[in-house]
């Protein structure tokens, strides 16, 4: 980067936002991948990030946007070395209103940060992803993240209304708006969300908001096999019931967390079910005895319910133990969200057993089960050795593959960035794959944001 622009760059935003020595946390997310960049750069507003943009356009310079540095893909690496942009400071929530259900926020704020501001007006910001402690707003529209609550609410395009967005070249539009329906035009919104930083940064976003549920009720089980789970699992949606989330582990992301804690009160048996429903407390009541009475001529054992609000999370405690415990094993992770149809759900678990077979390596798989967006991690020993390499490519293109013939998605909520850019051609059709460049070069001629990705 020339020293014109670092110049004029640290004039208008002040030399302690301008960085030409980045700290190493700005080399990438925590997939692997690392790159360099010439300056990381911390706009406070929306005036000054199409500063930044505008003037890194005409310098020719590529810019990686960045949220909080949580995602899995290597979204947010900054390959080409440049400018990472980095939102973190634009955290504030500058409106939450009970009258008109929406919250206005910066990208840099943290969801769960939002979600207990929203509680406190006895709103609710259902949007859910594992890491919402960590994870900012606008990292989550820029993957269109899940969690959990997506079986029941939806992912977070479902609560986008309105955003702002600076383009590549420094120019900013606002789309979408504040009211809950609004058909005016093309999907702007949609088109941004989930754009993985490659289209344009988000500046501002209008979140739509719900009322909060008065009561919920959380069930864990256990299970003989995965399989079974699997089963018991098919057996709620066939009696009717749409929890607000439902989840799934194997045996080997068990017997992980239970070595990694010893005293937490998981299940017996080789797989675990955890059912959450929502609501008016009489009807969260019936449903969660009626699910507990299903769960048992389905086969579980060790059932457990909670209805008061410490006791689920208690029981949601047991959740969040599934990735940690899998890195205290000193295996590599190596973590793909993959998605079926709800119907392969049975199958998907028998393949994941054959793979296991087949390649050597242990696998656990773990997630959201209701929606079929499974996380298969594959375990792996010496990942520095190539021989290692090469076989567990081997791996994840065979599940990649067999995901793809049932009709699947290579990804669920992380994204394609660099991680899942070697099956990118074969996610999507040719056709598919220059829409998408289409829309890049619209907006992105010159190719500068967030350069060295999927498109």
């Amino acid at each position: 980067m020339n020293a014109a622009l670092l110049r004029k760059l640290r004039k208008k935003l002040g030399a302690d936002r301008v960085l030409a020595d980045a700290p190493a946390v700005y080399t990438s997310d925590k997939w692997f991948a690392k790159g360099t960049p010439a300056a990381v750069v911390f706009p406070a507003n929306t005036e000054e990030t199409a500063f930044v943009l505008r003037e890194a356009y005409r310098a020719g310079i590529p810019i990686t946007p960045r949220g909080a540095g949580y995602g899995y893909v290597g979204g947010c690496t900054p390959v080409q070395g440049g400018i990472v942009l980095c939102m973190d400071r634009m955290n504030r929530i500058l409106e939450i209103n009970a009258r008109d259900f929406v919250a206005v926020v910066e990208p840099g704020v943290i969801t769960g940060k939002l979600q207990e501001a929203a509680r406190k007006k006895k709103l609710f910001y259902p949007p859910d992803p594992a890491s919402l402690k960590d994870c900012s707003i606008g990292g989550n529209i820029a993957t269109n993240a899940g969690g959990p609550r997506c079986l029941k609410y939806g992912v977070t395009r479902s609560y986008i209304l309105g955003l702002t967005v600076v383009l590549p070249d420094g120019k900013v539009v606002t789309c979408g708006g504040r009211t809950h329906k609004n058909k005016t035009g093309f999907d702007l919104v949609g088109l941004f969300t989930g754009s993985e930083g490659l289209l344009g940064v988000v500046t501002q976003a209008t979140l739509r908001l719900l009322p909060l549920p008065p009561a919920r009720a959380v069930l864990s089980a256990g299970f003989a096999s995965i399989e079974e789970a699997a089963r018991a699992i098919q057996n709620v949606f066939a009696a009717g019931f749409l929890p607000a989330a439902l989840e799934v582990a194997d045996e080997f992301t068990l017997n992980a967390a239970r070595a990694y804690s010893p005293s937490a009160k998981f299940p017996p048996g080789k797989a675990q079910v955890i059912i959450e429903v929502d609501g008016q407390p009489a009807s969260v009541r019936s449903e969660a005895a009626n699910l507990e009475e299903l769960l048992k001529k389905s086969g579980a054992a060790g059932i457990q319910k909670a209805i008061t609000p410490d006791a689920c999370e208690a029981l949601w405690g047991l959740r969040r133990l599934y990735s940690q415990s899998l890195k205290a094993t000193g295996l590599k992770k190596l973590n793909e969200d993959i998605v079926v149809p709800r119907g392969r759900l049975v199958d998907l678990m028998k393949f994941a057993a054959r793979l296991q077979k087949q390649y050597g390596f242990p696998l656990a798989c773990f997630g959201h089960a209701g929606d079929g967006n499974i996380h298969v991690n594959i375990m792996v020993e010496n990942p520095d050795d190539q021989a290692v390499q090469k076989k567990s490519a081997a791996a994840l293109d065979a599940l990649f593959a067999q995901v793809l013939a049932w009709q699947g998605a290579i990804t669920g909520e992380h994204g394609i960035g660099l991680a899942k850019k070697p099956w990118w051609t074969q996610a999507l059709s040719e056709e598919n794959r220059t829409l998408h460049q289409t829309l890049k070069k619209a907006l992105d001629p010159s190719g500068l944001l967030n350069p060295g990705k999927f498109v």
